[in-house]
């Protein structure tokens, strides 16, 4: 019965991977992107897409960027830079910035491939001038594995390590003043 119902049967088309609508892919990926967001700016709406899904180091990736402002796509050109996100951009302190390249519409669509020698945090900029109002989009990208101790596991660490070495010090003074005041009471003689 089941061989019956198998012979009858139409092969389907496969339209979904993995549980994903294969429209939501890009041309040429059978991943999902790294990164997607937008970001509305001025009277542009962007959308940015990272892939391939987990970058690494000396492999091809590519940003794509689509900026539509109303009822139609921007036109111009965008320049992308990328620069390396260290901790000191916290408190204002910018790597320098390298131009990586500048685009023009490909099918509405700003393609920027990008290689990446070295593991780590980069920040990837966007710029493009409309009307002479300049527009920036910054957004994040990690290259390769994260790092298996954090900012915050070495400020553990760092502290852990004071304390231990603060309660080693004063056991080390309480134990001098007992051998101290022990030899001070021992009668002389």
């Amino acid at each position: 019965m089941l061989a019956l119902v198998l012979a009858f049967a139409d092969i389907a088309a496969a339209h979904h991977v993995l549980g994903r609508p294969a429209s939501g892919l890009n041309e040429d990926s059978n991943t999902p992107s790294a990164l997607q967001g937008d970001a509305h700016m001025g009277k542009y709406t962007l959308t940015y897409m990272v892939f391939p899904a987990f970058p690494k180091p000396n492999a091809a990736g590519r940003i794509n960027l689509y900026i539509h402002g109303g009822d139609k796509p921007f036109q111009g050109k965008v320049s992308f830079k990328v620069r390396n996100d260290h901790w000191l951009s916290a408190l204002g302190i910018e790597a320098e910035a390298k131009t990586i390249g500048v685009q023009a519409p490909d099918d509405f669509v700003f393609r920027q491939s990008f290689p990446f020698a070295a593991d780590g945090n980069y920040i990837i900029t966007a710029e493009f001038e409309d009307g002479g109002e300049p527009y920036r989009l910054d957004f994040p990208l990690r290259i390769g594995p994260p790092a298996p101790i954090g900012p915050l596991g070495i400020i553990a660490i760092v502290l852990t390590v004071a304390l231990i070495g603060v309660s080693l010090v004063q056991r080390r003074r309480t134990m001098t003043g007992k051998i101290r005041s022990a030899h001070d009471q021992k009668p002389q003689g």
